[in-house]
């Protein structure tokens, strides 16, 4: 039984640390507004998706725009998906991610 809680946390505290934690909408609100798309994902997504987006932890996103519209990456960003927490970056920071990362095709 210690054995599976020591694992569980072990693995909690990795994917916490990999992707920056969660951050609720309103702590974030307004923090990252006036900065690009790059340098917010610079600051929240290359724990997991790489420097260069050609993954680490989580997917390569270098081509995600070949396979995902604007609109389905943006959800995606504010809804998680597999691995991914959801909103880690607030909506209007996910709007312009979104729109970045779709032009990577």
């Amino acid at each position: 039984m210690k054995k599976i809680l020591l694992t569980l946390t072990i693995g909690l505290a990795l994917v916490l640390s990999a992707c920056g934690g969660e951050t609720s909408k309103n702590e974030s609100a307004g923090s990252e507004s006036s900065a690009s798309a790059e340098d917010i994902v610079k600051k929240n997504c290359t724990g997991c998706h790489g420097v260069d987006l050609g993954g680490a932890n989580g997917p390569s996103l270098q081509k995600v725009g070949s396979e995902h519209s604007e609109a389905e990456i943006e959800n995606i960003i504010n809804d998680g998906q597999g691995g991914m927490p959801k909103a880690l970056i607030n909506e209007e920071d996910a709007k312009k991610v979104a729109a970045w990362l779709a032009k990577k095709k």
